[in-house]
C-alpha cells in the first residue's frame, strides 16, 4: 500500500479568525498583536499585511511603520484554540490518522483510503480528497487552508507551504526531485540557521547543490548529514507522531576543544536561543521551562532549568533565562565541552506576551 500523506495548514490562521468574525475587516490589513504604539509583538498578520512585509514576531512598531494603515487586533488565544479544536474534529471525520502539529497544522496519513499499487495513481486520487477537505472547513468555518499531498511528511508539508494561500499541490514519486531542486536548503526540515550558514560554507545554497554534493555531508553537519541526503532527494521514512505534540525544543553545540571562554561560549548560547526561538515561532508555541545543558571534558554532564510564569518565545528572553541559570548554578567553573539550551512546557503563546508593556 502507497503512503498518502496530507499536511493541512490553515492560511493566516489568526488573522483569517478575525476577519471572519468582524466582516468589516475584509479585505483589510489585519495585523494581530499589541499597538504600534507601544512594545509588543506581531501574533499573526493577513495577506493583506503581509504585502508590506509584515512578518509574525516582528515588532509592533516595525509592522505599524511598514503598514500605516494597517489594523491592530489584540489577540483572542482562547477563541483561537477553540476554532483549531472545531478544525481538527472536521478531519477526523475523514478517517485516517491525525498528527497535529500546532493550532492550524496538521498531518494526516490517508493512505488506508488508497489501494493503487503504483504511489502517483494513488496521490492522483487523494487530489479529490483533498478538494472534499478544503471545501468542508471552508463551507462549516468560512476559513481558508493550504493542503499539500505526497508520500511523505517533508514534501508534504513543502507542497502546502508553495500553494498558499487557499492551495492544494501534489507532489508526485517520479518528480519530486526536480520539484525540489530550485528550493533552497532551509526549506528542508531539519535546516535552521546554523546547518544552513555550515552548508553556505561548502558552496550548498539550493536543494540542488545538495543532490549534487560530491563530497561528505556528515563532514559539515554531523550526524545529521545522512538524512540531510536523503531528505534532498524527497526521501522521507518518518511516521505520524500520534501523540500529536511537541514536547521540547533544544539545540546543543559540542566544541572542538574544551572551552569556558566566554567569547565563545555566549555567541554558541545566543546563536541557540535564536535557533529555538526560531522553532517556536514556526510552530507558534511558547515555553514555560528553560534548560541549560553542560557536559565536560571528562563528559560529566549537569543539567539545570527554570520555570516562568508567562511563557515566553523570543529569542532574547530565552537567553537571558540561560545565563541566568548559568550565573545562579555556576556551570561553567571548568572547560566545557559541550553547552545546550532547551525549552519545555510548550504551548500557544500567552495573548500576555502581546500586551502593551
Amino acid at each position: 500500500m502507497p503512503r498518502v500523506i496530507f499536511h493541512l495548514d490553515m492560511d493566516a490562521f489568526y488573522a483569517s479568525i478575525e476577519q471572519r468574525d468582524h466582516p468589516t475587516l475584509k479585505g483589510k490589513a489585519v495585523i494581530v498583536g499589541g499597538s504600534p504604539d507601544r512594545r509588543g509583538v506581531v501574533c499573526a498578520a493577513s495577506y493583506e499585511a503581509r504585502k508590506f512585509g509584515v512578518k509574525s514576531a516582528m515588532p509592533s512598531r516595525t509592522a505599524g511603520r511598514l503598514c500605516p494603515h494597517g489594523v491592530f487586533i489584540h489577540p483572542r488565544m482562547d477563541a483561537y484554540i477553540a476554532e483549531s479544536r472545531k478544525i481538527m474534529e472536521l478531519l477526523a471525520k475523514f478517517g485516517g490518522v491525525i498528527e497535529q502539529m500546532s493550532v492550524d497544522e496538521a498531518y494526516l496519513d490517508m493512505s488506508e483510503h488508497y489501494e493503487q499499487p503504483e504511489p502517483d495513481t494513488a496521490l492522483h486520487a487523494a487530489t479529490k480528497l483533498g478538494a472534499e477537505m478544503k471545501a468542508v472547513i471552508f463551507s462549516q468555518r468560512q476559513l481558508p487552508a493550504s493542503i499539500g499531498i505526497a508520500a511523505n511528511k517533508l514534501l508534504a508539508k513543502i507542497a502546502s507551504g508553495r500553494c498558499k494561500p487557499d492551495g492544494l499541490m501534489v507532489v508526485y514519486e517520479a518528480t519530486k526531485r526536480n520539484f525540489l531542486r530550485p528550493l533552497p536548503a532551509r526549506a528542508i526540515h531539519g535546516v535552521g540557521k546554523v546547518t544552513a550558514q555550515a552548508l553556505a560554507s561548502a558552496g550548498i545554497e539550493t536543494i540542488a547543490d545538495l543532490q549534487d554534493y560530491q563530497g561528505n555531508l556528515r563532514a559539515l553537519v554531523g550526524s545529521f548529514g545522512d538524512t540531510l541526503a536523503n531528505f534532498a532527494r524527497g526521501e522521507d521514512s518518518r511516521p505520524l507522531d500520534v501523540e500529536g505534540e511537541v514536547k521540547s525544543i533544544s539545540s546543543e553545540e559540542t566544541f572542538d576543544r574544551d572551552t569556558e571562554n566566554r567569547r565563545i561560549l555566549v555567541p554558541a548560547l545566543k546563536t541557540q536561543a535564536e535557533e529555538i526561538a526560531e522553532k517556536l515561532r514556526r510552530e507558534r508555541l511558547a515555553a514555560r521551562t528553560v534548560q541549560v545543558k553542560v557536559r565536560y571534558g571528562n563528559f560529566t554532564t549537569r543539567v539545570r532549568q527554570t520555570s516562568i510564569e508567562e511563557p515566553v518565545e523570543s529569542s532574547q528572553e530565552i537567553y537571558r533565562i540561560a545565563c541566568a541559570i548559568l550565573r545562579r548554578s555556576q556551570l561553567i567553573d571548568r572547560p566545557v565541552r559541550l553547552l545546550g539550551l532547551g525549552v519545555s512546557g510548550l504551548g500557544p503563546p500567552s495573548a500576555q506576551l502581546f500586551l502593551p508593556l
